[in-house]
């Protein structure tokens, strides 16, 4: 890699959001290149296995309660485990934390293989159980790793470049995904994600990740062995940092509406489609994937890519997503609905990638791995609970597009909320 301080100058005059900027980061820095890619890889592969499984769960039950139940337990684990998670990342070492979760996966996905039949429906969920609480492992480590393979001032364009490539392989993938599904069985999508991570910790092993500080050695107690401690200690340093805290609720406030993931769902392989034959939910989610790359590119623009302009721009995101949502609860077709749920994703996006790129600048290195364990805690938990009131609102028969409506209002709580929250903290830095 160039050297961090020749780098520095150039950098400064790179805006995040900029395609040169991004073209820049990949081709000066290797190691972030190849951390880069092999995310991007298990990402696609992920895709795959979800419109999978969904075309699956479709076909054996045709029920929406199912699919909330899927995702549930895809979302659990991380509220459970999260805590435990972050402890572990500031702890061990990052890189092999990454390692071991990919080649964990492997076994778990090709799992899915012996679910024929409806009666088997419920390895579906244990098997999603296990996948996602190695996800939890995987998550905060990766999140930690980040500002050690990049300089600060690489920051803001890693996360826009890691958040764009994410979107991207949504799309390619969820599109992908639903065609191979539906042209080849959905078996062929499970091992499509089961090879993906293969070749994620094939690159990721070439990866080079800086030591950990050491850490001051303490007396023994139980307590400090199990973790609580640490956890302990992270909390205080939450408690501590007001703008840390706040920031940690901006992903739960969008997950407030989350039900929408499973009403994508839903409108694709039934409201939209012949049959419920299985596809149309690969288009949603590809228009979700296109409109997160966008958001952040355009916001970077028109916001830019300072502390306070990122504020700013999370609260306008809310109101993003509200607009949209309520635009796809009328929408007469899968064109029109795919385009609400492009626009609707730009605000998602937006808040996602500048609360992280947030808290990537403000807290400190030894507590990375715990904040972001509790960020994502928080998200499923709050996830968990709109989900499973989407999926019995579905089974009572309440209309799809009645509870697309509720859920778009819903977005307005947290973005009012996060608005009120930065013209306070800019009334304090004024006086």
């Amino acid at each position: 890699m160039a050297d961090p301080e020749t780098n520095s100058t150039e950098n400064r005059s790179l805006a995040a959001g900029e395609l040169g900027s991004y073209l820049y980061i990949l081709r000066n820095n290797p190691n972030f290149r190849r951390f880069w890619l092999s995310g991007i890889i298990s990402q696609a592969g992920d895709w795959f296995n979800y419109i999978g499984i969904f075309v699956l769960l479709t076909r054996l039950t045709g029920s929406g309660e199912a699919i909330s139940w899927f995702l549930i337990a895809k979302f659990i684990p991380t509220t459970i485990l999260g805590p435990a998670a972050g402890v572990v990342a500031d702890r061990f070492n990052r890189k092999i934390i990454l390692l071991c979760c990919d080649l964990s996966r492997v076994l778990v996905v090709l799992g899915y293989l012996l679910v024929q039949e409806a009666d088997q429906v419920y390895l579906i969920f244990i098997l999603a159980l296990v996948q996602e609480s190695l996800w939890s492992f995987w998550h905060p480590a990766r999140q930690a790793v980040l500002p050690d393979i990049c300089t600060k001032e690489e920051l803001s364009i890693a996360n826009g470049l890691s958040g764009a490539s994410w979107s991207v392989m949504l799309a390619l993938g969820a599109a992908a995904g639903g065609f191979v599904s539906a042209v080849f069985g959905w078996q062929t999508a499970v091992l499509v994600d089961s090879f993906t991570f293969v070749v994620s910790a094939s690159i990721m092993m070439t990866v080079t990740v800086s030591a950990m500080a050491k850490r001051k050695k303490r007396g023994f107690s139980l307590a400090r062995m199990i973790g609580l401690h640490d956890l302990m200690e992270g909390i205080r340093y939450v408690g501590k940092h007001g703008e840390v805290a706040a920031l940690l609720m901006v992903k739960s406030g969008w997950a407030m509406s989350g039900g929408i993931l499973v009403l994508l769902t839903v409108f694709g392989e039934q409201v939209f489609s012949d049959g419920g034959r299985g596809g149309m939910s690969g288009v949603l989610y590809s228009m979700r994937g296109i409109g997160a790359a966008v958001g952040p590119i355009l916001a970077w623009r028109i916001f830019g890519d300072g502390l306070q302009p990122m504020r700013r721009a999370i609260g306008v995101a809310f109101f993003i997503s509200s607009l949209a949502y309520l635009f796809f609860s009328q929408a007469p077709n899968i064109v029109l609905a795919g385009l609400c749920v492009f626009v609707g994703h730009i605000g998602g996006s937006i808040q996602w990638i500048f609360s992280t790129t947030l808290l990537h600048r403000l807290v400190d290195p030894r507590f990375r791995g715990r904040v972001f364990a509790a960020e994502m805690a928080l998200l499923t938990f709050v996830l968990n609970l709109s989900t499973w009131l989407t999926g019995m609102a579905l089974d009572r028969g309440v209309d799809p597009r009645t509870i697309v409506v509720w859920l778009a209002v819903l977005f307005l709580l947290p973005g009012s909320c996060w608005l009120l929250y930065v013209y306070r903290l800019d009334q304090r830095v004024k006086d």
